[in-house]
């Protein structure tokens, strides 16, 4: 016999957004930071990243509007994103900080070299990065959705991946033999 479902909750206007809140993190999540600018380098910590193409190679960020990462994007024309290794918790949350440094110094406390293409910074260590060339901007409510064609990439050390689900980091571990399933 299938258990009945929880009752539903009404989506738009009418929903409690700390309720939404806790529904979209029973959706587990990979962490990215996701930074840009040249001489005035931003970043923060992401979970809304997705690849969108191969053909063009294309990602997607979505970043709030109200957040300084906003304008950064817009004005530099690129972005760079970094996928954080279960080693990499510090880093994600030091990103997510609103209290820490800003411009250049809030990059003090992590590895980071400039992408070749952008100059965005990106973090070495981590399990990936891509750089990318802004190719559209789509309004997506209180976020904007950054499509970037990636122009660069790079890899870290093979590690696990740093997740995030209902409101705390958590790590995954990978199969030792992972590399045999992907195609």
């Amino acid at each position: 016999m299938a258990k009945p479902m929880a009752a539903p909750v009404p989506a738009g206007a009418a929903a409690d957004p700390r309720e939404l809140r806790r529904i979209f993190g029973r959706f587990a999540t990979g962490i990215t930071v996701v930074t840009s600018g040249g001489a005035e380098p931003r970043g923060m910590t992401a979970n809304s990243f997705t690849s969108v193409s191969l053909d063009p190679p294309m990602v997607l960020v979505c970043v709030l509007r109200d957040a300084s990462m906003h304008e950064t994007i817009r004005d530099s024309g690129g972005f760079a994103v970094s996928v954080l290794s279960n080693r990499q918790e510090r880093v994600a949350r030091h990103f997510a900080n609103r209290d820490r440094p800003r411009g250049r110094a809030e990059f003090d406390a992590v590895d980071h070299i400039p992408g070749p293409r952008t100059g965005a910074p990106v973090l070495p260590d981590a399990l990936a990065w891509f750089e990318c060339s802004l190719a559209a901007v789509y309004d997506g409510g209180d976020h904007s959705i950054f499509l970037g064609e990636i122009v660069t990439v790079g890899r870290g050390p093979d590690q696990d991946a740093l997740l995030f689900y209902a409101g705390s980091y958590r790590r995954l571990e990978a199969p030792a033999d992972w590399r045999d399933h992907i195609p």
